[in-house]
């Protein structure tokens, strides 16, 4: 087999855990120098690749790399930009053939979500059509650990840690004061269509009466009267009541609680607010006193508390595509396969990339329960192994000590720059 160059690329929004891929990518290939000669990465993810503007990874040190697995952020920079169909946008993907025959790139591993892994199929088909096939593996990466075919997605661990634990801290917080002040904390956190991180947020409770005591989640229709009345049970028997709210929490109509009237560039409504809609509420129909959070960026990028199992299933992810890769597979993506809850075990598998893009996948009904405020046993089973352990960054001066890479340009070999 002839060594040709790879290339890797991060997408969408990143993660605490996104760059422990990329060093798991980046070490394997290096292992591999029979078949992987350079691996590039793409500055800003996929348009990177578009533009031109690729980074020599190979200049930088082992020690770097490695220190990847404790960065938060996108290494490389990511970018929030989807390639349509192969037929609607045809010139994108030959341009991605044409810079990668430019530098010799045989292999493409892109580190992303649903949409991430539509254009990494995309590709796979477009190069045979081209006479230029490209070995095309994913890499799976999202907090809201909505891909099929997984069992966990790397990101969700971590995420799902730092939310349960600012949940449990706000509630004691809150509970000191409830008696002469704040009588509702309500914490906003991600989740367009799927509950994952909201349910995530119910580990915080062991026994009756802990925080958090609703949690709103997008697989359920919001309910304003249940709602409501459940705010001022558990006010009158608790002095203070924590809700937790998923950004895509729907109205009975189908509009977004928190929906603005923008898009992002992916085409979807552009949400934010959920937790003042909900706060405001309260106060409005109930007369509560209320303080509300929205973790936002917080919540995806806390390395410094992430899950260590996160940690260790985000690097194998990385490491496993490079080597689906050299064993000559093609428009796949590895996988995580749970074998037990207790004690969790778990192991690689593999998915075809035409059975991951584009879907998504929800909460079960069996993981809330059945006033829809609260995660059921079958959920607690699932998520408690997810944030087990500890995987802390070095300190600094009482700071964490995290990577800048060099992310030194390839030179360019192409003459028509494209616009994008």
């Amino acid at each position: 087999m002839a060594r040709k160059n790879a290339f890797y690329a991060q997408s969408g929004g990143v993660t605490a855990v996104i760059n422990a891929s990329a060093c798991g990518v980046i070490e394997t290939a290096r292992k591999n120098k029979s078949v992987i000669n350079k691996l590039y990465a793409g500055r800003d993810g996929i348009i990177g690749a578009l533009t031109e503007d690729l980074i020599d990874t190979n200049r930088e040190s082992a020690r770097a790399v490695a220190a990847l697995r404790f960065t938060p952020g996108g290494a490389f920079g990511s970018c929030r930009y989807k390639l349509k169909g192969l037929e609607e946008n045809k010139a994108q993907y030959e341009r991605l053939i044409e810079v990668f025959k430019a530098h010799d790139i045989g292999y493409f591993f892109y580190n992303g979500g649903g949409d991430s892994m539509d254009t990494a199929h995309k590709v796979s088909q477009i190069g045979k059509k081209l006479g230029y096939p490209v070995t095309c593996v994913g890499v799976p990466k999202t907090v809201d650990n909505d891909l099929p075919i997984t069992d966990v997605c790397p990101g969700f661990g971590s995420v799902a840690k730092y939310v349960a634990v600012s949940t449990m801290e706000a509630a004691l917080d809150v509970r000191s004061m409830a008696r002469t002040s704040t009588k509702v904390f309500v914490l906003e956190v991600m989740g367009r269509h799927a509950g994952w991180i909201a349910g995530a947020a119910g580990l915080a409770g062991e026994k009756s009466g802990d925080a958090p005591h609703i949690i709103l989640f997008p697989e359920i229709t919001f309910d304003e009267k249940a709602f409501l009345d459940r705010v001022r049970q558990c006010v009158d028997k608790y002095d203070y009541c924590v809700v937790v709210v998923s950004e895509g929490v729907r109205r009975p109509d189908g509009r977004f609680l928190a929906e603005a009237d923008t898009k992002d560039s992916f085409g979807h409504a552009q949400l934010g607010g959920a937790a003042q809609v909900i706060a405001q509420l309260t106060k409005e129909k109930l007369g509560f006193k209320y303080h509300y959070a929205i973790a936002d960026y917080l919540q995806r990028s806390a390395r410094h508390i992430a899950s260590k199992l996160d940690v260790d299933q985000a690097y194998a992810m990385g490491k496993a595509a490079v080597e689906l890769a050299v064993r000559g597979n093609n428009a796949v993506m590895p996988v995580i396969v749970r074998h037990s809850d207790k004690p969790y075990r778990w192991g690689v598998g593999v998915a075809k990339l035409s059975r991951v893009a584009n879907r998504e996948k929800m909460m079960p009904r069996s993981f809330i329960s059945k006033n829809g405020f609260s995660i059921t046993a079958a959920a607690r089973r699932y998520l408690a192994p997810l944030i087990k352990g500890e995987d802390y960054p070095n300190y600094r001066n009482g700071l964490p000590r995290y990577v800048t890479l060099k992310n030194e340009a390839v030179p360019k070999k192409l003459k028509e720059p494209f616009k994008i």
